[in-house]
């Protein structure tokens, strides 16, 4: 069986990498691989140039009135998976950039990006240029108009032939755009295409295209990153009492389900002695880790960043403190809604991190926190870090300051409003660190109360807010009181296992096959 995987971002490759899509696609073809799935995976050439390329065909792309040239490049070819990258100008004018923001125009540019590049994948597969295939696995909205293509254009002979999967990331983010009358549109990118509207409009704006309701509606199966989040998705949203659901495709995903095309499969994790065995490294280390960072990042920019300066103080207080406080509480995240609905809340004339960060004190320990993301956000984690001085908010990335956090952490906080599937509990948890987390999605199907970390729930907003903060108290309880049963639950979070083999194993029951 050849599988052909199409997205956005692949972490396998260098520079494309934004969320955790790049780590499913990086991982899994390995493990199909490993029972005898022969996977080839394909990907926009962002303009990495240290790749290795191999020329394999050049692409001719009916697009917008013109005929564009593509080109499919082999750029690794190992253990049964190959990879590809598709190149064209259009993929890489934005310094390599794989999302850009349009502000006023949501989703323009990168539309445009990757309608050119579904065309192009499109070509490639009805001309068989890496040979035949049998499985054709879309990932997220960027890939969503290969079903389109594959549905309505009479081009596409051989493309009709393969039976297409269509696996949902982030029902969060769907990439509409108008039908018509856009640069960036639907007619605009095909305009000899005759479609029907009523399968890929959108519910609340009927006049635009949505990619992602389409290829759910067009696909032969469905695949949601976790058991509980295929339950979610098939119930509307409210978002005021703090409930992220189908987000309008909600009566799409119950059709789905009726019709037996929909399937909830978690993510997986790496297992192996090396990154189990973990880093043998100290609070102390880590700060003198961070202070590099924090140096690196004030250097890439023109004016000093509060955040930046701050951090740097705080590294510069907790070293004259000389005694590293425990419990450590962590989390590594991108700062979006999603991760920090909660605790931006307010709360008794305060937000609800600040409420964390004081509970935390009482109990002598201290929080460090790694991400980067939504401005205000950002602006409002400074603020935290300014009024507590056992915070120490680090405004960034490093591969090397996440990893670092999964070994050191005591606790890992992870209140999300909603979450597919999530990796960073499992990273977390395979270091031997408990998490406290809502009960939501993945999270709720791979962490097992008081077992292997600890969950809270609500009704809404100020119920979730008041459980988390039970939740942590309950967690500092046990650390600082019952030792033993909470290494119990450290012993037993690092025991869990959600191995990509047994996941590549349901991928081809259930998917697949």
């Amino acid at each position: 069986m050849h599988v052909v995987m199409v997205a956005a971002e692949n972490d396998r490759l260098p520079s494309c990498k934004v969320g955790g899509v790049a780590d499913v696609i990086r991982d899994i073809p390995y493990a199909l691989a490993e029972q005898h799935i022969r996977c080839s995976v394909i990907v926009p050439d962002y303009g990495q140039f240290e790749l290795n390329r191999e020329f394999v065909a050049d692409i001719a792309v009916p697009f917008k009135q013109h005929l564009e040239t593509a080109t499919l490049w082999r750029v690794a070819s190992e253990s049964g998976v190959d990879q590809y990258v598709v190149s064209h100008s259009l993929f890489s004018q934005h310094d390599g950039a794989i999302y850009c923001n349009d502000g006023d125009q949501p989703f323009a540019t990168d539309a445009n990006k990757f309608a050119l590049f579904c065309a192009a994948v499109s070509e490639l597969l009805e001309h068989e240029m890496i040979g035949s295939v049998d499985v054709l696995h879309l990932h997220d909205w960027h890939a969503a108009v290969v079903a389109v293509l594959k549905t309505f254009s009479p081009r596409f002979v051989n493309l009709k032939q393969i039976k297409t999967v269509y696996t949902v990331h982030n029902l969060a983010l769907q990439g509409i755009r108008p039908f018509k009358h856009d640069d960036s549109s639907l007619e605009s990118w095909f305009p000899t295409l005759s479609y029907d509207g009523s399968r890929i409009c959108d519910h609340i704006y009927p006049h635009c295209f949505n990619p992602m309701r389409a290829a759910i509606n067009l696909v032969d199966k469905v695949h949601l990153v976790s058991p509980t989040y295929c339950q979610e998705v098939q119930l509307s949203s409210d978002h005021e009492s703090g409930f992220f659901g189908g987000e309008g495709l909600e009566h799409d995903m119950q059709a789905a389900d009726r019709a037996g095309r929909l399937a909830g499969i978690l993510n997986g994790c790496i297992y192996s002695p090396h990154v189990e065995q973990g880093a043998d490294i100290s609070l102390s280390d880590y700060c003198e880790l961070a202070e590099q960072a924090l140096f690196v990042w004030m250097s890439k920019r023109s004016e000093l960043m509060p955040a930046h300066y701050i951090a740097h103080q705080r590294v510069i207080q907790w070293r004259q403190h000389g005694q590293f406080r425990r419990p450590l509480v962590t989390s590594v995240g991108r700062l979006t809604d999603q991760k920090a609905l909660l605790l931006r809340q307010p709360k008794e004339g305060q937000l609800v991190l600040d409420k964390v960060a004081a509970l935390i004190n009482e109990y002598g320990g201290v929080l460090v926190i790694l991400g980067s993301g939504d401005p205000h956000l950002e602006y409002l984690f400074t603020q935290v870090m300014a009024r507590h001085n056992n915070v120490l908010y680090l405004q960034g990335y490093g591969q090397a300051l996440g990893d670092y956090l999964y070994d050191l952490g005591d606790l890992f906080l992870m209140p999300s409003s909603f979450e597919p599937c999530g990796i960073s509990q499992m990273l977390a948890m395979r270091a031997g660190q408990p998490c406290l987390a809502h009960q939501v999605g993945g999270l709720k199907d791979t962490i097992a109360h008081e077992e292997t970390g600890f969950l809270f729930g609500g009704r809404n907003l100020s119920e979730q807010a008041e459980q988390l903060l039970d939740g942590l108290k309950q967690a500092l309880d046990l650390h600082r009181h019952e030792p033993q049963r909470y290494l119990d639950i450290k012993d037993n979070a690092r025991a869990q296992r959600f191995s990509w083999d047994t996941i590549a194993s349901q991928y081809i029951e259930k998917l697949y096959e």
